[in-house]
C-alpha cells in the first residue's frame, strides 16, 4: 500500500541520520540572517487521506449535485468544513440524520460496522472516504478478533477513528491513551494479546505505551508495520529537526485535529514554546515578544493558504526573512472509491 510506514526502530535511525544534517542547515540559516527568521517547514498541510478525502466530496457535489450529506467533520478543519457547506454538503453527527434513499459520504475518520450496517437497512447510496490507512486499522483489528486475541487500541478514546475502529471488535477491545492506564488491563490470557494504534498519534507517547504494553504482556504482537501514518511521522519529524533552533512553533490546525494537536506537544516536550492556531487571526502579540526565530508548520487537515495568510501576517511583524526547510519529499497518493471513479467516467465532455 503507498504511504505504508516502516517500524519505529526504522523510523528512530532514519530520525537520527536527519537530525544531524537538518541541524546544520537551520544553523546555517541562521547564522546568515541578522534578523527576524520564518522557518516554513515541509512536508506540511494536506496529507494524501486528505485530499481524497476532500476531492470525494467536491466531486459528488459537481456530479450529483447537493445535498450531499457527510457524516461528521470530513476532515477536522473547521475552514475546510465551512467551505464545502458553502458548496452544498450537510454535515450530519449521525446517518439516522439523512433522508431515506440519499447519498452519504463517510469521513476520513471510518465508521464502524454498525454505522455501515444502519446505513444499509435505511437504503442509503455510500460513498466511503475513509483514508485507506485508517481502513489498514480496521482489517487488522477485525483480522486479530478473528484470531482470538484481545486488542489494546492505543488512542483517544473519543476520537472518531477510534470509535469507528474500536466498533470492529467491541467485545475484545480496549482503549489506552497513556502508559499509566496499561497497569490496570485485564485480559483472559495475557499470551493471546494484540495492539493497534491511531494514526494520528505522537511517536513518542505511543512509543512508551507500547513499552508499557510489552513489560505486561512480553508476547503481545503488533501490526505488520506501526499504524501511525505517514503524513503524521513526517510532520512530527520536521517539528523536532528546527524545535531547538526556534523560539517559538506555530502550528496550523483546529483544535478537534488531533495530529495537529500533537506538533504542539512534541514541539513543548522539547521546551519550544508551541501554539496550535486555527489562523492567523489567532496569534496574539505577546507571543511573539523577544522571539527572532519562528517555525511554521501546519496539520494534515489544514489548507495551504492558511499557511500563506500566516506568511503575511508574520511578514508584517518583522519575520521578512522566510526560509522553506523540506525535512523529506512527499509524493503518497490514493485512488478515489469507486462511485467517485464511475461518476467521473460518466461525466459528458465539454
Amino acid at each position: 500500500m503507498p504511504g505504508c510506514p516502516e517500524s519505529f526502530g526504522a523510523a528512530s535511525r532514519r530520525d537520527d541520520k536527519r537530525k544531524m544534517g537538518e541541524a546544520n542547515i537551520v544553523a546555517g540559516i541562521l547564522a546568515k540572517s541578522d534578523g527576524k527568521t520564518l522557518l516554513l517547514l515541509k512536508p506540511r498541510g494536506f496529507c494524501a487521506g486528505v485530499v481524497r478525502a476532500i476531492d470525494v466530496v467536491r466531486i459528488a457535489l459537481e456530479a450529483f449535485g447537493p445535498p450531499i450529506y457527510v457524516r461528521k467533520e470530513i476532515v477536522h478543519n473547521s475552514f475546510v468544513v465551512e467551505e464545502l457547506r458553502g458548496k452544498g454538503a450537510v454535515f450530519v453527527d449521525s446517518e439516522d440524520e439523512v433522508p431515506n434513499g440519499e447519498r452519504i459520504i463517510y469521513s476520513a475518520h471510518g465508521v464502524s460496522p454498525e454505522v455501515r450496517e444502519h446505513s444499509a437497512r435505511r437504503g442509503l447510496r455510500v460513498i466511503d472516504a475513509t483514508c485507506p490507512l485508517v481502513t489498514k486499522v480496521h482489517v487488522e483489528a477485525v483480522k486479530f478478533a478473528k484470531e482470538g486475541y484481545s486488542l489494546i487500541l492505543i488512542g483517544h478514546r473519543d476520537h472518531d477513528e477510534v470509535i469507528g475502529t474500536l466498533g470492529e471488535a467491541p467485545r475484545v477491545t480496549q482503549v489506552v491513551g497513556s502508559p499509566e492506564q496499561v497497569a490496570s488491563l485485564q485480559v483472559p490470557d495475557p499470551n493471546r494479546v494484540a495492539y493497534l494504534t491511531q494514526t494520528t498519534l505522537s511517536l513518542d507517547e505511543t512509543k512508551d505505551i507500547i513499552a508499557a504494553l510489552k513489560q505486561k504482556f512480553p508476547n503481545i504482537k503488533g501490526p505488520a508495520a506501526q499504524d501511525i501514518c505517514y503524513a503524521t511521522e513526517n510532520r512530527q519529524v520536521a517539528v523536532k529537526q528546527v524545535a531547538s533552533e526556534s523560539d517559538l512553533l506555530l502550528v496550523v490546525g483546529s483544535e478537534n485535529s488531533s495530529n495537529s494537536n500533537r506538533l504542539v506537544e512534541v514541539a513543548r516536550n522539547l521546551g519550544t514554546n508551541a501554539h496550535l492556531i486555527d489562523s492567523c487571526n489567532d496569534i496574539e502579540t505577546d507571543w511573539l515578544k523577544g522571539v527572532k526565530t519562528i517555525a511554521l508548520t501546519a496539520g494534515a487537515s489544514a489548507p495551504e493558504h492558511l499557511v500563506e495568510e500566516t506568511i503575511t501576517f508574520l511578514r508584517g511583524k518583522g519575520f521578512n526573512n522566510v526560509q522553506e526547510l523540506e525535512v523529506m519529499p512527499e509524493n503518497v497518493r490514493f485512488g478515489l472509491p469507486p462511485e467517485i471513479v464511475e461518476a467521473i467516467a460518466s461525466a459528458p465532455a465539454n
